[in-house]
């Protein structure tokens, strides 16, 4: 529930695209509405974007994938940065990936990556080489430049995760768990590790750090290539959980390790091995009398690695570097933090010795030079602003690319910064959401920018951004020509405690002159999620402009707890969930009454998916007063029911924070509910197991409680079938005129 890139906005799960738009200017011939069919469809109107920017190691050439007009499925295109127009390099052979033609392992990947595209969706590209590996139905394709795809494997188990060496010259991967290697020149394939038994793997990132550290990948390849280092996942301590497939003509059962909070966790240790065979040197990642989670690994140089772990309790993360020829371990250095210690990807190793860092011990994260042995040279931001991501790094200059927003928490911009000290400067112009990728000699990059009003527009700039050149404007969506979008209104209030929190409100499109709107709550609530931004996400939430074409006002706010506000603002839900986010919620309720005379307080329904549905729960059961009905989509119901590493971290454990579960408990609550409630939950779901939704049951049918469930059998935590999205489009619609009515006088 990390909430990558994934916003639970309603009434099914969407895969977000963020920074898109539709120019509201432009003639509109037969305004057509957004109905349950429209919201249904995938991807939304204005946000069809390039993805997987890269440029070429020497800057000369900038490849990314996207459709091509009128098809379905990606492709890879390339564009000379001296000239010239984009042009498609490579197609997949047939249709490419699918959720159909993955393997199952590839299937929870691509759910945990929360990945929908279809073609070409993944593309592993060498850093100092002009060399791609592409996986494609399971196989891997090789291409050079921009030559031909060659197929380099046709195996009936799938290759997973592949990884050049950085001159290109050998490809890494993942078969029957696990670790192989090609040479590209010999085509010779050498199997690295053995041993792989059900429970136990090599290279494969265990199901906590691909869902919940945002890590992906469990085997990385030295500068020079001579080694590889990789994690042993041991899973066997971990209990089993079953799904049955019912929906079909036949039953099948799949079973998954899941680490349910204060349970087991996956064994893992990290070993070094020669690319070209060998024994596996393990590395000692043990603390005395501390469980740690394997967090990153990074090569420093080929003889040196370093390696950042966490402590189950999430309060300490420490930086190890490791002597590759004598396994030697030194600590640099340990982040201390209270609550906990957020997990960052700004780690880059500078060529003159030392790295880049950051910290939130600030309250908000910032950039900071350590030299090689961990020692603070100089802080290089400051600010009640936290940064989003590095950019790159450019020791040339001595600069460094972030992204952040420093001005105002809605958007987000590109900056650089100097190693040696000194104020950011503002790289992005105009107001907005601007995706950046930066060339590694930093002369180029390109931005996606978006607002409320004006799709994503995707240009090519020279390092000063005085020379552009654009390569997509979403704004061509032939969508847009007649369908009725209407950006929401963003605004800020403050809440019962004097914080400033930010809202959105669509207003109602169906209604009489002077009638008032039933409001609909559209939440997430949980932390790494922010749903109020200056982009066209907003405008092509196709839920929200459903709703709002049905009649009803709708509204988002951000709670405190949710993302880009800083560590302070997250962690005042600290071992207590559920409670002070319903109060914001409330709030931010309040407001929009107040703001907008057509909103009718008396009529007010909330929805959300995933913590959104456990948010919608919690509404319904401590505030009554303020919310009529609920439509709970894949909902946690209770803590001790999810994963070790998310509960934990805003938790504790149930074991040294009893009450806390209790008291954040739906479960608990049960006989509080008040109002209508429809539950949406999906029978595959391997994230928030449909359990949760039974448990509820169990809880309501003994509080004597009447409510409506929705099991979708072919569902996961998301909904990737059209057919799905729409009736559950449909369903919650019409749910909510039963029992808040529509507009009325």
């Amino acid at each position: 529930m990390t909430g990558r890139r994934i916003l639970a906005l309603g009434v099914f799960m969407v895969i977000a695209t963020d920074g898109e738009a539709a120019d509201q200017a432009r003639p509109k011939a037969r305004e057509q509405r957004v109905d349950a069919a429209t919201s249904a469809r995938f991807p939304a109107p204005g946000t069809v974007v390039p993805g997987a920017f890269a440029f070429t190691p020497d800057g000369s050439a900038l490849t990314y994938l996207k459709a091509e007009t009128g098809k379905a499925g990606q492709v890879l295109w390339r564009l000379d940065v001296a000239g010239g127009k984009p042009r498609v390099v490579a197609r997949p052979p047939g249709t490419g990936d699918t959720d159909a033609n993955v393997s199952p392992a590839e299937t929870l990947r691509r759910e945990r990556m929360r990945l929908r595209d279809t073609g070409i969706t993944q593309i592993s590209r060498a850093e100092k080489a002009d060399v791609a590996v592409i996986p494609i139905g399971g196989d891997l394709f090789l291409q050079r430049a921009d030559g031909p795809l060659e197929q380099l494997t046709k195996t009936l188990a799938p290759e997973i995760d592949p990884k050049l060496t950085p001159d290109g010259a050998r490809v890494a991967f993942i078969r029957d768990d696990e670790l192989h290697v090609i040479d590209l020149a010999t085509r010779k394939e050498t199997k690295l590790t053995s041993g792989a038994l059900p429970g136990l793997s090599h290279g494969l990132a265990e199901y906590i750090a691909q869902e919940e550290m945002n890590r992906f990948t469990g085997f990385w390849w030295s500068p020079d290539g001579s080694m590889i280092a990789y994690q042993e996942t041991d899973e066997r301590e971990v209990p089993l959980y079953s799904i049955v497939h019912q929906g079909g003509d036949s039953i099948s059962v799949e079973t998954h390790r899941y680490p349910f909070a204060g349970a087991a966790n996956a064994k893992v240790r990290l070993g070094l091995i020669a690319s070209k065979g060998g024994k596996t040197r393990w590395l000692d990642l043990s603390e005395p009398n501390i469980e740690i989670y394997l967090a990153r690994v990074h090569w420093e140089s080929p003889k040196s690695l370093l390696v950042q772990t966490l402590a189950r309790d999430q309060k300490t993360l420490k930086l190890l570097r490791f002597d590759v020829e004598t396994g030697a371990r030194r600590q640099l250095f340990q982040e201390q933090s209270s609550p906990w210690v957020n997990l960052h990807d700004h780690l880059r190793v500078l060529d003159g010795g030392g790295f880049l860092w950051s910290s939130e011990r600030t309250g908000f994260r910032h950039l900071e030079v350590r030299d090689r042995v961990g020692a603070l040279i100089r802080v290089l931001t400051t600010g009640d602003w936290p940064v989003d991501e590095v950019l790159g790094v450019d020791e040339t200059r001595r600069e460094v690319w972030f992204s952040a927003a420093i001005d105002d928490p809605r958007e987000l911009h590109a900056y650089r910064v100097s190693l040696d000290g000194g104020p950011p400067s503002r790289l992005t112009s105009g107001a907005g959401t601007h995706r950046v990728v930066v060339a590694k000699n930093g002369d180029h990059f390109v931005d996606a920018a978006s607002t409320l009003d004006h799709p994503p527009v995707t240009k090519l700039h020279d390092r000063s951004a005085q020379s552009s050149v654009t390569l997509d404007d979403a704004g061509h969506d032939p969508r847009l020509e007649n369908l009725r979008l209407s950006p929401p209104v963003l605004t800020e209030f403050k809440n019962r405690t004097g914080t400033t929190l930010y809202g959105a409100y669509y207003a109602p499109k169906a209604k009489a002159m002077g009638a008032k709107a039933p409001l609909i709550v559209i939440v997430y609530g949980g932390p790494h999620v922010q749903t109020v931004i200056n982009a066209w996400s907003m405008t092509a939430d196709l839920t929200a402009q459903f709703l709002s074409e049905r009649g009803f006002a709708v509204w988002k706010a951000d709670n405190r707890g949710s993302n880009r506000r800083g560590l302070r603002f997250e962690s005042a839900i600290d071992r207590n969930m559920g409670t002070l986010e319903v109060d914001d919620q409330v709030d931010g309720v309040r407001f929009a009454a107040a703001s907008w005379p057509e909103v009718d307080a008396s009529r007010v329904g909330i929805t959300g998916g995933s913590y959104g549905g456990y948010m919608t729960l919690r509404c319904l059961e401590l505030a009554p007063d303020v919310f009529k009905a609920g439509v709970a989509v894949a909902p946690v119901t209770a803590w001790d029911g999810y994963d070790t590493c998310y509960t934990e971290r805003y938790m504790g454990t149930p074991q040294n924070n009893a009450d806390g579960y209790k008291a954040a408990s739906a479960l608990n609550r049960a006989s509080d509910l008040q109002g209508s409630l429809l539950i949406i939950h999906g029978l595959l779901d391997e994230n928030v197991h449909y359990r949760h939704t039974a448990r509820l049951t169990n809880a309501l049918v003994k509080a004597g409680k009447p409510f409506d469930v929705l099991p979708m059998p072919d569902s996961r935590h998301s909904s990737r079938r059209v057919e799905d999205r729409q009736y559950v489009a449909d369903r919650v619609a019409g749910f909510f005129e039963a029992r808040l009515g529509t507009a009325r006088p």
